[in-house]
């Protein structure tokens, strides 16, 4: 039966479950995807954060994100195995708790924020490319970027900021298209160059000056004030925003997990997740402590308070150093790009439309919609706290996990009705209410309505960084109450 044959159903050949012989993925391969995932400009500057601006102890910072890291292990694990087990994408498997009606318009928020979260980070990826050419530029004739071109902005954006959004949109939509066999290669890929860059990056801080920053790391690692109790809402801080920093791509991890051989190697490699946190952790709180260090040398350097490597590098006097690791920036940011947002957007999409939509077609709506994103980023976007509206779409994810996780586990004892998940007839399992289970969508809400409510509510954003998992254990157990015999 071909795709438009099948306009009546719900099913679309790039979301139906994966052949066994096409469980390709091991645990190398989540080593590689979870190593995207943290070394990242945003995990290097959430850990240096912790530690510069919020003068936490170097050890609640470390021990505080494995901790958190453990959380995420759990969670992953809780959410990948049933796409592990049935080969489906996170949209479909939500047609078991939501009905085929509900899982196509709640997941389709998955794709909304996917979108403008692509778009923003393309803006900032695409400004790793602006300071290449620039330093190009600069180096062949330096009088070139004092000329009208290069000094005309449109949208905020000059020529360089143009030409620069236009390629990175074109390259990651072309690359990112492509298929789940190359975008593997493409994450263990850069998985490599990252880890290539971080240690390059870490020598590179150490040679400055061996004696200043090894004495800077040293330091940093007295741990005699770690047992203490004062230490102790510092480290829930910690745990909290290390498990924020992930909600989003827990969320859709049976995009990957689908593919995965075996449990035992989704168990396996969700694990490796520890180790790269820890790799990246020791390698990021070393660069910032050794950079400030080494800065302190020169008194008239007072910014020192450096938490994006991009500030540290433009530190350094020494032009081949500064494009090597702004190179390894933009691998990171794209590949991170890859994973957290673009992928589960195809998903979503093709699920929103499944006879009308393919990888294809998605990746080029996808890419069209971002980069309108990206191009008003900075007039526009940015002036009007898209973000909080984007965070208070992102207070349904927990929920979502909370109904997804309970709808399997508790009501469904890990049993799924195959052919009836792409089935839009009345006597199908998941039919419901014309397609909606109303008993999910309620519970839903709920969650909702408290996740929420720690975005706007100023007596509650204590609590926003556990929100997620508040909103989602709200849910779970209000579905489960709703839903058992």
């Amino acid at each position: 039966m071909s795709q438009q044959e099948s306009k009546n159903t719900l099913i679309n050949w790039d979301l139906v479950s994966v052949n066994p012989n096409d469980k390709n993925w091991d645990w190398k391969d989540l080593f590689c995807f979870w190593g995207v995932n943290i070394q990242s400009v945003i995990g290097f500057s959430l850990i240096a954060s912790l530690y510069f601006i919020y003068e936490i102890n170097s050890f609640i910072v470390f021990f505080g994100t494995v901790l958190g890291s453990l959380l995420v292990y759990f969670f992953t694990n809780l959410i990948g195995k049933p796409s592990q087990k049935f080969g489906l994408p996170f949209v479909v498997l939500l047609r078991s708790s939501l009905g085929f009606a509900g899982a196509r318009f709640f997941g389709l928020l998955r794709c909304v924020v996917g979108i403008f979260m692509f778009g923003i980070q393309t803006y900032f990826l695409s400004k790793a490319l602006v300071y290449l050419i620039r330093i190009g530029i600069f180096s062949y004739d330096q009088s070139l970027l004092g000329h009208d071109i290069f000094l005309s902005f449109f949208l905020g954006l000059n020529i360089i900021d143009w030409f620069s959004i236009v390629i990175t949109i074109i390259i990651q939509g072309f690359l990112f298209s492509a298929g789940m066999i190359f975008n593997k290669k493409l994450i263990n890929f850069s998985a490599i160059a990252v880890y290539v860059g971080i240690i390059t990056f870490f020598f590179l801080i150490l040679l400055s000056d061996v004696k200043v920053t090894s004495n800077a790391f040293i330091s940093m690692l007295d741990y005699n004030n770690f047992i203490n109790k004062n230490n102790i809402a510092p480290l829930v801080t910690v745990i909290g925003t290390t498990f924020t920093f992930f909600s989003i791509i827990i969320l859709s991890y049976g995009d990957f997990s689908r593919y995965v051989k075996n449990e035992s190697e989704l168990k396996k490699g969700n694990l490796s997740l520890l180790l790269n946190l820890i790799i990246f952790s020791f390698a990021t709180l070393f660069i910032v402590s050794g950079a400030d260090a080494f800065l302190k040398q020169d008194p008239e350097n007072l910014n020192r308070i450096l938490t994006n490597p991009t500030d540290i590098i433009g530190k350094l006097d020494d032009l081949f150093v500064v494009n090597l690791v702004l190179i390894f920036i933009i691998i990171a940011s794209a590949s991170t790009n890859l994973i957290t947002n673009f992928i589960p957007s195809q998903y979503s999409l093709i699920n929103f439309i499944p006879s009308s939509f393919s990888l294809k077609s998605a990746s080029i709506l996808i890419v069209i919609l971002s980069f309108l994103v990206a191009i008003f980023w900075l007039t526009y976007f940015s002036q009007a706290g898209i973000l909080s509206y984007l965070e208070t779409l992102g207070a349904f994810f927990g929920p979502l996990f909370g109904l997804m996780v309970s709808d399997f586990y508790l009501i469904k004892k890990e049993n799924l009705i195959n052919k009836d998940i792409y089935s839009m007839e009345k006597n199908g399992a998941y039919y419901y209410s014309s397609g909606w289970h109303l008993k999910g969508v309620y519970s839903l809400i709920l969650g909702f309505i408290f996740s929420a409510s720690t975005i706007w509510n100023t007596n509650l954003m204590f609590l926003q960084s556990y929100a997620w998992i508040i909103g989602a254990i709200i849910t779970s157990l209000v579905y489960y109450l709703l839903a058992k015999d």
